[in-house]
C-alpha cells in the first residue's frame, strides 16, 4: 500500500490521498477505525442552573453536545482509565460553562473553557433570547468514540476505487459532444477527445462508458476522501487511527501467541 497525496484545503479540513496497491477491506477498515475509533473530545454532561428560554433544557444540551470541540490527545485520558478511577479531574474533563442575559443570539463562542485549547470549533448559535431571559450553563466534555455516539466522530470519509479510461479514436464518433456532455472528465485536443487526468480523480462519470470507443477499466487504486470536523486536523486523525490499527493486530498476534 502507498499513499499519495492528490489535495489538502487545511482552511476546509479537507485531505484526498491516492491509496495505490490495495484493497477495498484495507481501505474500509481505515474508514471504519477512523469513524469509530479515533477519539476526540464532546461534551457528555450538562448542568443548567438558569434556563428561561424558548426551548427546554434537553434541546439546550443536544445542541451544545454536538458542537465540535478542539481536541488534545496528548493532554486527556480517557475517564474510565484515568488515575481518577472515573471520579473526574483536569485530565480527563475539560468543564465549559456559559452565562448569559443579552437579547439576541447566544453563540458558542461565549463559552468559556477550563482549557483555553479545547474550545468550540465553530461560532455556532445555541439559542435566540429575548429580553429579560437567562442561560446559565456547566457542561463537562470527556473523551470518546464515535462507535458510541456520533458526537465523538471526527469527521466524515469515504471511499471509491479509481478507474482508467482508454479512448479508440476509430471509434468516436463526435468528440466534440462528448467533450461537451463531459467536460469534467474528457477535453479535446484538436479533434481528438482526450481523458482530462487531473480531474479525472474527481470526476469519475460511468455514463462515458455507452459512448462506442470509451472503455473503463477499474484499477487497484482508490481515491480517499477525509473532511475533518474539526477535532482534529486531517494528518491528526490519519496518524492515529494508523496507530489503534497497529495496536488492534499487535493484540490479535499476541492473543494467538498465548
Amino acid at each position: 500500500m502507498k499513499l499519495e497525496k492528490l489535495h489538502l484545503d487545511k482552511k476546509n479540513n479537507k485531505l484526498i490521498l491516492r491509496i495505490k496497491d490495495s484493497n477495498e477491506e484495507m481501505v474500509n477498515t481505515l474508514r471504519r477505525v477512523i469513524l469509530e475509533e479515533v477519539p476526540t473530545l464532546a461534551i457528555e454532561e450538562v448542568e443548567l442552573f438558569n434556563n428561561s428560554s424558548v426551548l427546554y433544557d434537553e434541546m439546550i444540551a443536544l445542541r451544545m453536545g454536538l458542537i465540535p470541540i478542539k481536541t488534545d490527545l496528548d493532554g486527556y485520558n480517557f475517564r474510565d482509565k484515568c488515575t481518577c478511577e472515573g471520579a473526574g479531574c483536569a485530565k480527563c474533563q475539560v468543564k465549559i460553562s456559559l452565562k448569559s442575559g443579552k437579547k439576541g443570539y447566544v453563540m458558542a463562542s461565549e463559552a468559556k473553557s477550563s482549557d483555553p485549547k479545547c474550545t468550540f470549533v465553530y461560532d455556532m448559535p445555541i439559542v435566540k433570547t429575548l429580553a429579560g431571559q437567562k442561560l446559565e450553563v456547566e457542561a463537562t466534555a470527556i473523551l470518546g468514540r464515535g462507535k458510541v455516539h456520533a458526537k465523538w466522530c471526527p469527521g466524515h470519509v469515504f471511499f471509491r476505487r479509481e478507474v482508467e479510461m482508454e479512448v479508440d479514436d476509430k471509434k468516436i464518433k463526435d468528440a466534440k459532444k462528448i467533450a461537451e456532455l463531459l467536460p469534467e472528465v474528457f477535453e479535446l485536443k484538436g479533434n481528438k477527445l482526450s481523458v482530462n487526468e487531473e480531474s479525472l480523480y474527481m470526476n469519475t462519470n460511468y455514463d462515458a462508458a455507452k459512448f462506442d470507443g470509451i472503455t473503463i477499466k477499474e484499477t487497484d487504486n482508490f481515491i480517499f476522501t477525509l473532511e475533518s470536523w474539526g477535532q482534529l486536523s486531517t494528518k491528526e486523525i490519519l496518524e492515529t487511527a494508523a496507530e489503534i490499527m497497529v495496536e488492534k493486530v499487535e493484540d490479535f498476534i499476541g492473543q494467538l501467541e498465548e
